[in-house]
C-alpha cells in the first residue's frame, strides 16, 4: 500500500530515523496516551450524558463497554493490520479514525449515535498501543530499549490515572462533549508527526490473503469475553442467561480460533510465538500487572469519593504523586536496564515487593484517612509498578525475532488489557461479597442486650432530638444512623481486604520469573532494528 501523503515523510534514511527517535517516541506515546485516557475519561461524565440523552444507567453503560470491546478486538490483530497497510499508514489511519470519531461523539444527539461512534473510536485507538511499542523496539537500538520503554510506559501508566480527573474537570468547567473535543488538537498533532516521522517496518511482510474466518472468530471470542467482564457484575454473573451466552460463545470461538490459526498458512494472529516459554510466562505476568494497575485505579477513587467525600479533582490530586513517582521510576529503569549485566528479573522482584508493601499500607487506610496518609503509599505504588513495567516489557518482547515483534506486542498488550478488565470485574464482585460478609459479622455484636449498643443508640437518639426531630421518630432515625455507621465500617473493611489482595496477586506471579532468562535479546546490543 502506498504511503499516505508521501511528501510529508521527511525522515527517510536510517541515520535520520535514529536521529528522530525521541520525536518518534513522543509521537506514538502521545497517540497511545490519548487512547488510554479515553478508556476512563467518560466515567465521571455518565450522569451528565444520561440527563442530556435521556438514557438509563444500563443504556449509557454501552458508551464505555462499546469502546473497550472494540479496543480489545483490534489489539491482537494490530500487528497483522500494520503489515497489511504499512506501519506508517496504519498509525495515521488509526489516529484519523480516532480523531474523527471523537468529534462525532461530542456532536452526537442520541444514545445510539454516541455508542456507534464510541465503537468506531475504539476501533481506531485499539491498535495504537501495541503498534507504538513495536515501533519503539525497532527504532531504538538495543542499549536504549529501556529508555524508549520508559517514555512509552509513562504514557501507559499516566493515561488511566489522568482520565477520571481530567474528565471531571472538563465536565464541571465546560460540558461533557468537550471530553471528546479535547482529542481534536492532540489528534491532529499526532497525525502530522506520524506522517512526518514514523517509519515503516523493514521486517514487515504483508499476508497474501486475508484470514476472514480467523478475524470473525477472534472478534466473536474477544468481544463476548470483554462484554461479559464489563456487564457480569450488573447481571449477577452466571445467574444471568445473557452472561452464560457470552461465556459459551467466547470459549467456543477462541478455542476454534486457536485451532484454526495454528493450521493457517497466513494467520491473522501468530500464535506459534507462544512456544517461547519466556514470552508465554511474560503474558501471564503482564495479565497480573494489568489487573494490579487497573484495579487500584478503579478501587481507590471509589473509596476516596464514597467514604471520604472527595471530588473527582481532589481524588486525581491524591493519585498524581504516584503517577509522577511511576514516571521517575520508569526513567531510572530505562537507564539501568541498558546495562545488560544486570538481571532484569531482580528489578521485577524488587518492584513487586515495593508494590506489595504499598498495598499493605493501603490496607491500613480508614474512614478518617487524609492526604498525609495517602502520599507515601501512592508514591511506593508508582515506584513499584514502574520498576516492574520496564524490565517485564523487555523480558516479554526482547527474546522475539524482529518480524515477531508486532504480533507479540499485540498479544502482550491484549493480555494486560484483559488483566485490567478481569481485575476490575473481580474487584467489583469481591467488594460486594466482602461488604455483605463484614456487615453480617459486625451485626453479630449489635443487639438489644449489648450495653455498648444501647449506649450508642441513646447518644444517637439524643443527637437526633437536638436537631429538631420529634421524639416519636427519634428511635427509628437513631437506628438508621447506627445501620449507616455499620455499613460504612463494613465498606472500609472490604476496601482494606481488596488492597491486600492486589498486592498478593502481583507477588504470586514472581515464580513465573523462573521460566525467564536474564534478558536475552535476539539482536545485537548496538543495532537499531530500523537501520
Amino acid at each position: 500500500m502506498k504511503p499516505l501523503l508521501p511528501g510529508l515523510s521527511r525522515v527517510k534514511t536510517d541515520a535520520e530515523i535514529y536521529a528522530a527517535r525521541y520525536l518518534i517516541a513522543f509521537t506514538v506515546t502521545l497517540a497511545s496516551m490519548m487512547e488510554l485516557v479515553d478508556t476512563s475519561i467518560v466515567n465521571v461524565a455518565i450522569p451528565h450524558m444520561m440527563g442530556s440523552l435521556g438514557a438509563t444507567l444500563d443504556e449509557i453503560a454501552w458508551v464505555s463497554t462499546g469502546y473497550v470491546v472494540a479496543n480489545v478486538i483490534v489489539l491482537p490483530i494490530s500487528g497483522w493490520l500494520s503489515q497489511w497497510f504499512g506501519r506508517r499508514n496504519y498509525i495515521a489511519l488509526s489516529i484519523t479514525l480516532f480523531t474523527v470519531a471523537s468529534f462525532l461523539c461530542g456532536n452526537a444527539s442520541s444514545l445510539e449515535g454516541l455508542v456507534l461512534w464510541r465503537i468506531v473510536q475504539g476501533l481506531g485507538g485499539g491498535g495504537l498501543i501495541s503498534t507504538a511499542q513495536a515501533t519503539l523496539y525497532e527504532v531504538f537500538p538495543r542499549k536504549e530499549a529501556g529508555t524508549s520503554m520508559a517514555i512509552f510506559g509513562l504514557g501507559i501508566m499516566v493515561g488511566p490515572m489522568l482520565g477520571p480527573t481530567l474528565g471531571g474537570w472538563i465536565t464541571d468547567t465546560l460540558s461533557w462533549p468537550w471530553i471528546f473535543y479535547i482529542n481534536l488538537p492532540l489528534g491532529l498533532l499526532a497525525l502530522l508527526l506520524a506522517l512526518m516521522l514514523v517509519p515503516d517496518s523493514k521486517f514487515g511482510k504483508r499476508a497474501e490473503k486475508v484470514d476472514g474466518l480467523g478475524l470473525l472468530l477472534l472478534a466473536l471470542g474477544i468481544g463476548c469475553l470483554q462484554t461479559m467482564l464489563e456487564r457480569g457484575e450488573k447481571l449477577d454473573w452466571f445467574a444471568s442467561r445473557e452472561t452464560v451466552t457470552y461465556a459459551i460463545v467466547s470459549v467456543t470461538s477462541l478455542a476454534v480460533f486457536a485451532w484454526h490459526e495454528l493450521r493457517h498458512e497466513h494467520p491473522v494472529v501468530e500464535l506459534r510465538i507462544l512456544h517461547d516459554a519466556q514470552f508465554a510466562a511474560s503474558l501471564l505476568f503482564g495479565f497480573l500487572v494489568g489487573a494490579a494497575l487497573f484495579s487500584t485505579v478503579f478501587v481507590f477513587p471509589v473509596y476516596a469519593q464514597t467514604l471520604l467525600g472527595f471530588t473527582a479533582w481532589e481524588t486525581g490530586m491524591v493519585i498524581l504523586p504516584g503517577a509522577l513517582a511511576s514516571g521517575v521510576s520508569m526513567a531510572v529503569m530505562g537507564r539501568m536496564t541498558a546495562n545488560t549485566t544486570i538481571d532484569l528479573r531482580l528489578f521485577v522482584v524488587v518492584g513487586a515487593c515495593i508494590f506489595g508493601y504499598s498495598m499493605w499500607r493501603h490496607s491500613l487506610f480508614t474512614v478518617q484517612s487524609g492526604w498525609d496518609d495517602f502520599i507515601w503509599p501512592m508514591i511506593f505504588r508508582g515506584v513499584g509498578l514502574g520498576m516492574v513495567f520496564i524490565p517485564l516489557n523487555n523480558l516479554a518482547l526482547g527474546n522475539l525475532a524482529p518480524q515477531e515483534l508486532p504480533g507479540g506486542s499485540g498479544l502482550y498488550n491484549l493480555t494486560r488489557q484483559l488483566g485490567g478488565s478481569v481485575g476490575i470485574a473481580t474487584s467489583a464482585t469481591l467488594f460486594q461479597q466482602f461488604q455483605q460478609a463484614n456487615r453480617a459479622d459486625l451485626l453479630v455484636h449489635i443487639n438489644r442486650f449489648s450495653d455498648a449498643t444501647l449506649d450508642r443508640l441513646a447518644k444517637l437518639k439524643a443527637l437526633v432530638i437536638s436537631h429538631g426531630a420529634p421524639e416519636a421518630l427519634a428511635q427509628a432515625k437513631a437506628l438508621r444512623l447506627l445501620d449507616g455507621m455499620v455499613m460504612k465500617q463494613a465498606t472500609m473493611l472490604a476496601f482494606e481486604r481488596l488492597f491486600l489482595l492486589f498486592g498478593v496477586a502481583l507477588l504470586s506471579a514472581l515464580p513465573l520469573l523462573l521460566l525467564m532468562k536474564r534478558g536475552h535479546f535476539s539482536r545485537h546490543d548496538d543495532e537499531p532494528v530500523a537501520h
